[in-house]
């Protein structure tokens, strides 16, 4: 990370009580990221990203307990709001683009109805001024501008229109932190490319630190500064997006990055890499390393403590035993 922290996230932890003991979605992460940077957060499913999100957010289901020794956002100590000052917050310096938009919109209300009630909200402003504002900002995200749009219901649009919806709706009160819940996930390739360039280059007219979760690494070499590679609710590696990409360090990033196919590498027909095993359980605590179970790698050591997130150089950070050269030789 380059440049002042604008959004510090330190030791944080999030558990769930279940009938088998508590479950660690997220154990003790920290991470920095600068302004106007994108940090992307990569993993399987359940290794705690959109956790890690909601968590900063402060919208976890009612029987999650988050700890954590500090979390900010520009000036404000979240760990120090109470209920309606982090409400206040949300949508005005904070705001978070879900994963489904047909979920994230209410189908009850139109467009303009939703679109408005934020900005009036957090804005002193009319519901006339409200609705003008909104129509400028979906002709800015590259809704047409039609006279009825704003009367239309969200089932009524298409999955990219009400994902635009959604950008827009986040972005009228021009918030300084994005979180980016696998916004794309649920769209077909052609319509996440645009809403990827859309968002790309939103964040660099109003100059927005956003924080992208996805599990697609094509994606994250498209938009990232750095990555954070997450596993079992802990950050496993995390550096900058080419130093990550070309030359990952711990053995999880490289079985992801093994999985997918490169551009003029991969024959046609050719087998891509699999991760062997399952995730383990997130209930009780790790006993040594949590992926040994899968790692090839993997040495007795491994299996008896839980190693650190050490410092690698260039601003990198591996949570592994073991270097580069211990595990796959001189390059």
């Amino acid at each position: 990370m380059t440049g002042k922290p604008f959004v510090t996230v330190e030791g944080l932890s999030i558990d769930f009580d279940v009938p088998g003991g508590a479950l660690h979605a997220v154990r003790n992460i920290s991470f920095d990221i600068a302004r106007g940077e994108t940090l992307c957060i990569v993993g399987e499913s359940g290794s705690g990203k959109s956790m890690t999100a909601l968590g900063l957010m402060g919208l976890l289901p009612s029987n999650a307990h988050r700890a954590a020794r500090r979390l900010k956002v520009g000036e404000h100590d979240l760990l120090g709001l109470n209920r309606r000052q982090m409400s206040d917050l949300m949508g005005s310096e904070m705001a978070m683009i879900f994963q489904e938009p047909m979920t994230s919109l209410n189908p009850c209300y139109t467009v303009g109805n939703q679109m408005a009630e934020t900005l009036v909200r957090h804005r002193d402003v009319t519901w006339r001024s409200a609705l003008a504002t909104a129509r400028d900002w979906l002709e800015r995200v590259g809704i047409p501008p039609t006279a009825g749009r704003l009367d239309q219901y969200p089932h009524q649009l298409s999955g990219g229109l009400r994902q635009r919806v959604m950008i827009a709706m986040m972005l009228m009160c021009e918030p300084k932190l994005i979180i980016a819940d696998e916004p794309t996930t649920a769209l077909d390739v052609t319509i996440q490319a645009q809403i990827l360039h859309l968002l790309a280059g939103l964040q660099r007219e109003l100059g927005i630190t956003m924080i992208f979760i996805t599990h697609d690494l094509g994606v994250v070499s498209r938009i990232a500064d750095r990555i954070a590679v997450m596993y079992a609710g802990q950050i496993v590696e995390i550096g900058g997006t080419r130093d990550v990409l070309t030359d990952s360090q711990h053995p999880y990033t490289r079985g992801l990055l093994d999985c997918v196919p490169a551009p003029g590498k991969t024959r046609p027909g050719a087998h891509l890499g699999t991760i062997p095993g399952t995730v383990p359980s997130l209930i009780g605590g790790l006993d040594g390393c949590g992926f040994a179970g899968r790692c090839s790698h993997a040495a007795p050591a491994c299996r008896t403590g839980i190693p650190a997130l050490t410092d690698r150089g260039n601003e990198r950070q591996v949570r592994c035993l073991f270097t580069p050269e211990t595990l796959w030789g001189a390059a």
